[in-house]
């Protein structure tokens, strides 16, 4: 390893010590990171390969402040290989040709091998990630990337062959939760020196705020305790007040496990299937302040489509689902437009529940009537023997006749003129029953 004189010992440590919050307590091995249990668990492929120190290459995914550039750091303070690293956002051609030139000197000379950690790795090129393929391949570098675009988009291909993808989550709020308790009262890289405590209902606020985003909450933390005077007791009390103050968003009472959560998503669901978008957009924002998942809130939205709306508008869903997959992509703040964008077309859109009742009715019928026959002449027919059994015998092909229907029996006989779906005069839906009404009427006449 290099060594350090006590000029330069002296200067980091000050650099250490002056450093924000989240830098200084980020963890420096496996057993001080909190959270990613999915892919850091003691059982774990890439836990495994960072004890035993025989990591390649590999592209860490997912929103700031999950732990992206702390798993790297730790990778740094586990290795024997030579750690270096860019940031894609002004890092150049230069640059990587630096790195490349010592990693071949430290793989001739030394037998060492070389790790290149490559923040925001999305900001580069093509042609500036093609020029780190070859080097990867060869194994003159191992590269760790990290990213909070997803990587299928933003990375070339070839490089993500050859690289392990590790998805990393929103940390819990437990998680979370430690970490500001470990944040607060640690003497030795936190704020502990300050004689500061927290108080159960910031920390409660706090946590859920977050959003999983560790270094967001831990800079509203430092803030808190470097910005409050002392109390007649000599300590630093960090209130819910003081939270909200500095992290810049207010306490709604919101309850995740309680009538608070359930009472606002009913109100939500119930004015987006009222019509009224101002009041939907409304709940939104409120879920949307109280730290509520995006994609549960997406999820709720594509129910509502089509429970609610249906085929009165058949485009609500695509909204829904597209709305859905893209608030996955871009994450918070700007999920935010997406879900209202989805949210105030589903509430304005023409409703029916007939399809939504036809399927309640349809699972009525079967759990009152059990398996009955299915006509013989729609059972499959494409097997040898079939013909013998009466199998598909009279089976009439729709696209031989006139408007591309006939009129035959599909239900079970047993269930003849039985009706489950029946279209609504709203919207799009008011279309399919005249169509269905014409075809109806078609057969009719060609029986006289």
């Amino acid at each position: 390893m290099d060594t350090m004189n006590i000029f330069d010992y002296m200067r980091s440590t000050n650099m250490e010590k002056e450093a924000p919050l989240a830098a200084r307590m980020r963890p420096r091995t496996l057993e001080e990171v909190v959270g990613q249990e999915h892919i850091i668990g003691p059982d774990k492929l890439l836990y495994r390969a960072i004890k035993a120190d025989k990591i390649s290459s590999v592209i860490f995914y997912g929103p700031p402040g999950t732990g992206k550039t702390t798993l790297a750091k730790v990778i740094a303070n586990t290795t024997d290989a030579w750690f270096t690293q860019l940031n894609a956002t002004v890092a150049g051609k230069k640059d990587m040709e630096e790195v490349v030139g010592k990693a071949r000197d430290n793989q001739g000379m030394y037998g060492k091998r070389t790790i290149l950690f490559i923040d925001e790795i999305h900001r580069f090129n093509k042609g500036q990630q093609d020029y780190l393929l070859p080097f990867v391949e060869d194994g003159t570098l191992i590269l760790v990337g990290a990213t909070t675009e997803n990587p299928y988009f933003e990375v070339n291909g070839a490089l993500l062959s050859r690289s392990l993808l590790f998805e990393l989550k929103p940390l819990s709020v437990e998680a979370v939760r430690q970490l500001i308790k470990r944040a607060v009262y640690d003497s030795d890289r936190g704020m502990g020196i300050y004689n500061a405590v927290i108080e159960e209902d910031a920390l409660e606020f706090l946590a859920d705020i977050s959003g999983g985003d560790a270094r967001n909450v831990l800079n509203a933390v430092e803030l808190g305790i470097l910005t409050t005077g002392r109390g007649e007791d000599g300590r630093i009390h960090i209130t819910l007040d003081v939270a909200q103050e500095c992290i810049q968003k207010r306490a709604v009472r919101y309850d995740k496990s309680g009538d608070s959560h359930y009472d606002t998503i009913s109100a939500f669901i119930k004015s987006m299937r009222g019509s009224d978008p101002d009041a939907a957009v409304y709940y939104l924002a409120r879920m949307l302040r109280a730290g509520e998942s995006v994609t549960f809130i997406a999820r709720r939205i594509m129910i509502c489509a089509s429970e609610d709306v249906g085929n009165a508008d058949p485009e609500a869903l695509a909204v829904a689902v597209n709305a859905s997959l893209a608030v996955e992509r871009v994450g918070m703040p700007e999920a935010q437009i997406i879900l209202s964008q989805a949210v105030s077309y589903v509430a304005c859109a023409p409703k029916s529940n007939a399809a939504c009742q036809a399927v309640f009715q349809a699972m009525e019928t079967v759990d009152r009537t059990g398996n009955l026959p299915i006509p013989s002449h729609l059972q499959d027919s494409h097997y040898k023997g079939a013909a013998k059994l009466g199998r598909g015998t009279g089976y009439k092909f729709a696209h031989d006749y006139p408007g591309n229907y006939v009129e035959q029996q599909y239900l079970p006989y047993e269930l003849t003129g039985k009706e489950f779906y029946t279209p609504s005069g709203n919207g799009y839906e008011a279309r399919i029953r005249e169509h269905m009404q014409r075809l109806k009427q078609q057969v009719r006449e060609a029986s006289k």
